[in-house]
């Protein structure tokens, strides 16, 4: 899992802060004794607090060495390289989640890193900063320049940020694909608030959890509703 980036022009709310509010959804979601697998797992904090608090058996992938190292020194099984190429290994429906939170709009190829993981878990939960946030359109209508704030703090060649993404894009790309949206959320730009008004605007930061299988529910979260 990467450090936050985000939409909101607030201040006051560090985005180690902001971290723990998608934390605990996405936990509330992870079923106990579980399978998981975490794509983009960074020093392995969610993936330690998911072992400790749902005593889950987990797998972290990074990109970044030092971070596995991290992982390592955590006492947590992680593997240093690319997330599609680790995800190949596995057969079909291996981890009961797999999680993609903060990642997707860093991947090279996020779609098809997607439905990777639609196929090697039962469910994948995708957390992504909403691309079509209020702040960030006006900023670009009337300053044309993306928002810069304590979670966009570099310039736009700085960013990590390769394959922005809007709520409206991805539920289409679910739609297109057959995937099937069990639970999502939509926070404010505080990343606190939840939004259920409008989330394509005024939704910072949105959850969603992710299954190809019809007849599966997971055991926590909210039911989406078509639409």
């Amino acid at each position: 899992m990467k450090a936050g980036e985000g939409s909101s022009g607030k201040s006051d709310h560090r985005p180690a802060e902001k971290r723990t509010v998608d934390m605990q959804i996405i936990s509330d979601w992870v079923e106990p004794g579980g399978k998981v697998l975490d794509l983009g797992c960074g020093r392995g904090i969610f993936l330690q607090y998911l072992t400790r608090k749902k005593n889950v058996f987990g797998v972290g992938v990074d990109v970044d060495a030092n971070k596995i190292t991290a992982c390592l020194a955590r006492g947590l099984n992680a593997y240093h390289g690319d997330l599609f190429g680790l995800m190949s290994r596995f057969s079909d429906r291996f981890f009961d989640r797999v999680i993609c939170s903060r990642t997707l709009q860093e991947l090279q190829h996020p779609a098809d890193t997607v439905l990777e993981a639609l196929r090697v878990g039962r469910f994948v939960t995708v957390g992504f900063v909403n691309n079509g946030y209020w702040k960030n359109r006006v900023s670009l209508f009337f300053r044309g320049r993306r928002v810069r704030n304590e979670v966009y703090p570099g310039k736009w060649h700085e960013s990590r940020t390769i394959h922005p993404v809007s709520v409206t894009e991805f539920e289409e790309f679910c739609r297109d694909n057959n995937v099937r949206v069990v639970n999502r959320v939509f926070l404010a730009g505080d990343w606190r608030t939840r939004r259920r008004f409008l989330p394509t605007l005024f939704c910072g930061y949105a959850v969603f959890d992710l299954t190809l299988d019809a007849d599966l529910q997971p055991g926590g979260g909210e039911t989406a509703k078509p639409g």
